[in-house]
């Protein structure tokens, strides 16, 4: 059995999990994914670290799952924890001392969103959520979702720096969505490989890849947490 730490992302809840969470609990493996905290804008991201090593209850290692906003938090989470792997899933990947608010610029965000978007119709960063973020998720999942969401990250957050000097000392994974309107797959995929040092996964699915592909989503996560128990 594994125990997976699943960390959502910005405006999002636990419950963005669930589906994972029950294909991962159908084979027989622990899920931890805790609400970070919201609507405090004095919160930072060691807060919102500290929050889900409070949820995992004192025990060490396990697969730390990052998700789009989740990318800031979930490696300050696997150092704490010297978790087994992280996965990174269509995740904001943070170099040390770059805040999240910096992090758009410093990456060429936008002219990548303009560029996709050139491509496919304006469908990318299109400000209809249907259209843009939940695009590939039933619609009725699509609408609990939205009404789910909620006032986080915090503007202290999102100003301060990454706090680590450096990446953890972890076995990391790279998820990238091949159909993302928001995070465009090749802007991901370049980054994961100039930052990180990593070659992509991918999967088939919109950015909301946990409500609209969970079942691909948790065997992969399965297939990490095989390949980091066999080092």
């Amino acid at each position: 059995m594994a125990v997976f730490i699943l960390v959502h992302g910005a405006g999002d809840t636990g419950w963005s999990w669930h589906r994972v969470a029950a294909a991962l609990r159908e084979h027989g493996h622990e899920v931890i994914a805790p609400d970070l905290p919201g609507d405090d804008e004095s919160l930072t991201l060691i807060d919102y670290a500290d929050a889900v090593v409070d949820a995992v209850g004192g025990r060490r290692g396990g697969v730390v799952v990052g998700h789009s906003f989740g990318g800031f938090t979930a490696p300050i989470v696997a150092e704490k924890l010297a978790a087994d792997a992280l996965v990174m899933l269509a995740a904001m990947i943070p170099m040390p001392g770059e805040s999240p608010g910096e992090w758009w610029s410093n990456t060429g965000f936008a002219a990548a969103v303009k560029a996709q978007a050139a491509r496919d119709g304006g469908v990318t960063g299109n400000d209809d959520p249907l259209v843009g973020f939940y695009h590939d998720v039933p619609r009725a999942l699509a609408e609990e979702a939205m009404g789910r969401e909620r006032a986080h990250p915090s503007e202290a957050s999102m100003a301060a720096p990454w706090p680590l000097t450096s990446w953890p000392s972890v076995p990391t994974k790279f998820i990238v969505c091949t159909e993302d309107r928001f995070f465009p797959s090749e802007f991901l995929r370049e980054l994961a490989l100039r930052r990180l040092g990593v070659v992509a996964d991918e999967i088939l699915a919109g950015h909301c890849v946990a409500l609209s592909r969970p079942d691909e989503l948790a065997s992969l996560l399965v297939e990490y947490s095989a390949e980091a128990h066999h080092v």
